[in-house]
């Protein structure tokens, strides 16, 4: 077990200021979006401050990257109001409770999957899927916040009864919120882009409080953020039953992997930056405390962000210790600067989770996974050839149309039926020898390669298992059938495993060839293979695997 605020360990003073100053950096980004997110999940903008503090603080001392940054994000806050809208009544005050309790089941359930080592399990979600997932996410949320940045109503619904909903009520834009919601997206965006150490997000809110208290915005019909209740958070189980945590808990598990995934995917990219390991069961306890802690805060379910972290890194921070010094900045806001907050407008609010989410609207991404493709891959995988791109589009699309956690699912199963789709049609290559060396090459990306005259060459590229023996059992069939061939010999230097199914197959096979005056050769076998071999009591002639493919063919021509 990794001694608690390992990140601290062996500190040196001349570290303080800089991560004193990335602390105050990351407040600057945090507060703004926390109080935006909070809105995503549903709950009084508040809610995303008080989360804030306790993860911190539980995240430094149990996490294992030293640059991480946890706290509410846009993904995980649709998701938490997803789930929380199927086991809730919709009332405030019981939404918000709920909220607080998703996040201690996904704390808890983070807390036992580090201990159980389950951390392999976030590699089951890619990275197209992942990437798709973020796409539609991000334009789901665009479209429920759309309304907020121009004073409409809204509607309720998936991505397309928004947009729906939204088109149908332009006419009742209320032009001094649309002013004022697109003014502070236009400064974000516009900071972003010329000045980028600047806090855009921090700069808009400002400026918006000021507008507001200036030209009394909430008089003129412009919505503010109204009362937040300052102070510390309200610590404590929140206000639920054992039966509504039940309701959580199959939900709960969804948000989970999303959140850590995203957060693992943060900490390994600045951890490589920095020459240090993370550890991923250690980052599930991490990310489990960092829950349990928002949850007994009254806040929502927290991950670690990518854009937070980007910005720790940017500031120079070195250690935990900037994320301890936003922890307790965030308490200094909670305690004396919640006022100011109050008259901060919607639209502004609406402007930073426009802003935040905008950029992972991917579609380039999207583009470059369509482009990996060949004429060959067409042929061997039809429609399966561009694996990454359908697997991403299916949880895009599945966001869209579905809500947010099937979609995810969506995504990922798609992504595994067609790993298994391609992997029981494993490409098999016929090998011809090179003039000169005398090496193998296939066929078909090698014309000056030559058939050895009576051997078929066949090179099976993945494994050999019950779920394509039928295939390769074609293919071997096909090249011995062929005019002139007495022996076939099986490259293996590209199969990786094989199971009592595919050894079973080989040796009836090599059965049947033998009766009809054909042998079945084995080359080039690796060590797994070898191993099912040999305790699978396959056929003496499989069980002399040959070394290389020219010996194999040498030893076919010796003995036909």
């Amino acid at each position: 077990m990794d001694p608690l605020f390992s990140s601290l360990r062996g500190y040196r003073r001349r570290w303080l200021g800089r991560d004193a100053l990335a602390g105050a950096t990351v407040w600057a980004v945090l507060v703004p979006e926390a109080l935006a997110y909070a809105t995503i999940a549903g709950v009084p903008p508040v809610a995303g401050l008080y989360a804030a503090p306790a993860a911190l603080l539980l995240y430094a001392a149990l996490g294992s990257s030293a640059h991480l940054v946890v706290g509410p994000m846009a993904a995980t806050a649709a998701l938490s109001a997803a789930v929380v809208g199927e086991a809730a009544d919709g009332s405030g005050a019981r939404f918000a409770a709920m909220t607080a309790a998703l996040a201690l089941t996904v704390g808890g359930a983070a807390l036992l999957g580090g201990a159980l080592r389950l951390g392999f399990l976030a590699s089951f979600v890619s990275e197209p899927v992942m990437k798709g997932f973020i796409v539609g996410l991000a334009l789901t949320i665009i479209a429920g916040q759309l309304p907020k940045l121009l004073g409409l109503e809204g509607g309720p619904g998936d991505f397309f009864e928004k947009v729906w909903t939204l088109v149908g009520d332009l006419g009742a834009t209320s032009g001094l919120t649309a002013l004022v919601g697109a003014g502070g997206l236009a400064l974000i965006l516009a900071l972003r882009k010329a000045a980028p150490a600047v806090p855009g997000s921090l700069v808009a809110v400002a400026l918006g409080i000021g507008a507001s208290a200036a030209f009394d915005l909430a008089d003129r019909g412009v919505d503010t953020v109204g009362d937040i209740a300052a102070g510390l958070p309200p610590f404590g189980f929140p206000d639920v039953s054992a039966g509504d945590l039940g309701a959580l808990a199959a939900g709960s598990a969804g948000v989970l992997l999303v959140a850590f995934a995203e957060g693992l995917g943060a900490a390994k990219t600045y951890a490589a930056r920095a020459h240090r390991e993370v550890g991923a069961d250690r980052e599930l306890i991490g990310l489990g405390a960092a829950n349990l802690g928002a949850g007994l805060s009254g806040g929502m379910v927290v991950n670690g962000s990518l854009s937070k972290t980007a910005v720790n890194w940017s500031a120079g921070a070195r250690t935990q210790l900037s994320g301890i010094v936003a922890a307790a900045l965030t308490v200094l806001t909670l305690l004396f600067l919640t006022g100011l907050f109050e008259r901060l407008p919607e639209a502004v609010l609406a402007a930073v989770v426009i802003a935040a989410v905008v950029e992972l609207v991917d579609i380039p991404s999207l583009v470059a996974l369509h482009r990996v493709f060949t004429h060959r891959l067409g042929q061997a995988y039809g429609v399966a050839a561009r694996p990454d791109f359908l697997a991403s589009v299916a949880a895009l699309l599945g966001v869209l149309a579905f809500g947010t956690l099937p979609g995810l699912f969506i995504g990922i199963t798609v992504s595994l039926l067609l790993l298994l789709y391609r992997s029981s049609r494993p490409v098999v290559s016929e090998l011809g020898r090179l003039p000169g060396d005398g090496h193998y090459a296939a066929l078909d990306r090698h014309p000056e390669s030559r058939r050895v005259p009576g051997v078929a060459v066949l090179r099976v590229e993945g494994g050999i298992y019950f779920a394509n023996t039928d295939r390769i059992r074609t293919e071997v069939r096909a090249a011995a059938a062929r005019t002139g061939v007495k022996a076939v010999v099986v490259d293996a230097e590209t199969v990786p495993f094989v199971d009592v199914s595919a050894v079973r197959m080989l040796d009836a096979l090599a059965a049947e060839l033998k009766a009809g005056g054909t042998r079945l050769l084995l080359a080039r076998d690796v060590g797994q293979v070898r191993d099912v071999l040999r305790t699978a009591d396959a056929r003496a002639e499989l069980m002399r695997v040959h070394p290389t493919v020219r010996e194999a063919v040498d030893a076919a021509r010796r003995e036909t």
